[in-house]
């Protein structure tokens, strides 16, 4: 008889790490899966041990110790409302949504169940970003005058087995765009840096790659203490770039998210890696991920990356968007749902 029962929600690429992973940390447990879409599945298209039609059936047969929403992310607000109703933790896939405005009208109905509900923003977990967390808390730069993050990687070859124009990354009834999908650098920033007044931005799409949805985007975070991060993020950089430059009154890092590397450039010429890890197996993030959640699941730990920090995220996107969309500054803070 199996020990514990998890269910994944979604079939594509990442729900499938998510049940051989679920697997591998805990061998004697049996692993559902339900299609996001509601087609047919068979437990051998995606490695699960059973799988349902339905999330109704799924709840009716078995109450999971939680559950993983990987589905497009239009879809997790019902999803997750479903599952935390009837007492299901749930970690959710990034974004929180695809629409700020409709998260923030499911907060009443989530908020009692916040401390089982979190956002899977798995990158907080990789090395060289904990190391990055460390030594900006230490102070290590002294003051912070501007911050440079700089994101892409050509979206073809992303998932190069498939067509990425049906992937979700490419459609806009999907929740694709650059803005929604490489929202892990808006987290980030966010977690380093803490939260920002204004936002302007500016989008677009370049044509090149037959999508419905931006595949560039460049905008300016401000607030009043004077720190400036620019941020860039496309799907057209033919070498994977993914870097985060701090400028400060000591000297500069440079955190390479490609290369798990963090290094200090300081006065006088003298650069020094402060960390590097090229080797890391980036799973290893995924896995500690799901470890950890377990505890938050149990009520033994608080969710690392919460539904306010997820819906901020969302804020953020909205914010971007609406910039964009009036060409102007435009207030975070007091951004109209």
């Amino acid at each position: 008889m199996k020990s514990s029962y998890y269910l994944v929600i979604g079939s594509g690429s990442i729900a499938r790490r998510h049940i051989k992973n679920l697997k591998t940390i805990f061998p004697n447990a049996e692993v559902a899966c339900i299609s996001a879409s509601g087609r047919a599945l068979t437990p051998e298209e995606c490695d699960a041990d059973t799988v349902f039609t339905s999330l109704d059936e799924a709840l009716a047969n078995c109450k999971p110790d939680f559950a993983i929403v990987a589905s497009p992310s239009p879809w997790h607000l019902a999803q997750v409302r479903q599952l935390a109703e009837a007492g299901v933790p749930s970690l959710i896939e990034k974004p929180l949504a695809d629409d700020f405005s409709l998260a923030l009208a499911e907060m009443d109905a989530l908020r009692p169940h916040v401390d089982q509900l979190e956002v899977a923003y798995n990158l907080r977990y990789l090395p060289s970003a904990r190391e990055m967390k460390r030594l900006l808390d230490a102070g290590v730069l002294g003051r912070i005058h501007s911050v440079l993050i700089d994101v892409g990687q050509y979206l073809p070859d992303w998932r190069p087995q498939s067509d990425y124009r049906l992937n979700v990354s490419a459609r806009s009834d999907l929740g694709g765009g650059v803005l929604l999908e490489l929202s892990h650098e808006l987290d980030y920033l966010t977690w380093l840096f803490g939260r920002f007044k204004q936002v302007y931005c500016v989008t677009g799409q370049s044509g090149c790659l037959e999508i419905d949805v931006e595949d560039r985007v460049d905008a300016v975070l401000s607030r009043d203490d004077g720190l400036v991060i620019t941020l860039h993020m496309d799907f057209l950089q033919r070498v994977v770039t993914r870097t985060c430059k701090v400028i400060g009154e000591n000297g500069t890092l440079i955190w390479n998210i490609a290369t798990n590397s963090v290094s200090l450039l300081a006065p006088e010429n003298q650069s020094k890696v402060l960390f590097s890890d090229d080797a890391y197996d980036r799973n290893a993030m995924y896995l500690s991920e799901i470890e950890r959640f377990s505890l938050v699941a149990k009520g033994e730990l608080k969710p690392l990356v919460s539904l306010e920090d997820a819906l901020y995220v969302l804020r953020l996107v909205a914010a971007m968007k609406a910039s964009a969309r009036e060409r102007k500054s435009v207030s975070i803070e007091t951004l109209e749902p």
